[in-house]
């Protein structure tokens, strides 16, 4: 596996980590529904948390979630959308992304609430 590869699987895990220390409800990882991928769903506080992780070894092209493209916006709210009927849900849906930027030997987390919004 490349290199960028296994540091993207290392920040899902963090961002994973992360959410469970501050009390979200993990229901799934890498949910996949044609051709969307959804890192992370979580419940916190009656909210359904979608959350894109988005992991750079630094910032010389830019934040790590301004490579969040449009279309790739429009994959995950659907596949979202069938998510939540698959599993007969009826709670509010917050779009967040965390950001992660590994400096050195540590890694910079960055939780966007409301990041971004689906219409």
């Amino acid at each position: 596996m490349a290199s960028h590869n296994d540091l993207g699987k290392y920040g899902e895990q963090l961002a994973v980590d992360f959410l469970l220390n501050k009390g979200y409800a993990l229901l799934a990882t890498n949910y996949v529904y044609q051709k969307a991928e959804i890192d992370i769903i979580a419940l916190f506080e009656g909210t359904l948390a979608v959350v894109e992780v988005k992991t750079r070894s630094s910032l010389d092209f830019g934040n790590p979630q301004d490579f969040l493209k449009p279309k790739q916006i429009q994959r995950i709210i659907k596949a979202v959308n069938e998510f939540v009927l698959s599993n007969d849900l009826d709670v509010e849906v917050r779009f967040d992304i965390i950001a992660i930027v590994k400096k050195g030997s540590k890694y910079d987390i960055e939780h966007l609430e409301n990041a971004f919004y689906h219409f």
